[in-house]
């Protein structure tokens, strides 16, 4: 069974179509890639499997659970977390109270335990810090830890919310535009990153991005969207050398 199965996924603003008949199966373990022209749709694909926005036409499942329909926080309990192309930190918490409020997805103690500092609470706060300070020294930021989110050098923020997302413990990691900004050092050092959350934490990482070197050199096989409808997909290398994908890129 397919991990991300999506079918006919669509949606109408007023009349406009920013998405139609979006089609798209990942298999466990994939580093994929969905690129196109700004307002191609990519960023509303997201939203559409992130639950921001309910689809007007066709639906997705995840692990075969269809999750159409269901509130962001229900899908990011199924196994669905995302990043922005603009990063959403809590810039005046530190850096690993920023990954702590990920890890609040699996939280084992209740209010009332929390109020009155039962021994649970501590138990737990205790594994969450351990679980942070490991997540934080995969993205190099073990030494950042007490320093505010809105500190960091803008490099060290998008690794930051990527390890927000991955607290989250997602089966698969929704990036959006991740090299952003980024100068090509930060880019190489982003795209080792990636490839090895992918590969140590048995994850399945769909990715928008408009730096093609970092989706020619992560990515498997790519979709191009443009004016929200497929333009092509298949092998990364093959697909960059389409005609019609140059086309819509740099125009006639």
């Amino acid at each position: 069974m397919s991990l991300l199965e999506v079918k006919n996924l669509g949606i109408v603003f007023g009349g406009l179509h920013a998405v139609e008949d979006f089609n798209l199966t990942l298999e466990k373990g994939e580093l994929y890639g969905l690129i196109g022209p700004n307002g191609a749709g990519k960023t509303t694909v997201f939203n559409l499997l992130t639950g921001v926005y309910k689809p007007t036409t066709g639906t997705f499942f995840l692990d075969g659970k269809e999750l159409k329909g269901k509130k962001p926080a229900e899908i990011n309990k199924a196994g669905i977390a995302r990043t922005f192309q603009n990063i959403r930190l809590f810039s005046n918490l530190s850096v690993l109270d920023n990954v702590k409020l990920g890890l609040h997805n699996g939280m084992k103690y209740s209010t009332f335990e929390g109020i009155v500092r039962l021994p649970r609470y501590f138990s737990t706060e205790r594994k969450m810090n351990e679980r942070a300070h490991a997540l934080l020294k995969v993205f190099e930021l073990d030494d950042d830890v007490d320093t505010l989110a809105s500190n960091l050098p803008y490099g060290k923020q998008r690794k930051l919310e990527i390890a927000r997302a991955m607290a989250t413990e997602p089966k698969l990691l929704l990036l959006d535009e991740p090299a952003a900004g980024m100068n090509p050092n930060e880019t190489k050092e982003l795209m080792q990153t990636i490839r090895f959350v992918r590969d140590n934490f048995d994850l399945t990482v769909l990715l928008i991005e408009h730096d093609m070197s970092l989706v020619s050199g992560i990515c498997e096989n790519i979709t191009v969207l443009n004016f929200g409808t497929e333009l092509a997909k298949g092998p990364t290398a093959e697909v960059l050398k389409n005609p019609e994908v140059i086309k819509a890129y740099l125009g006639d």
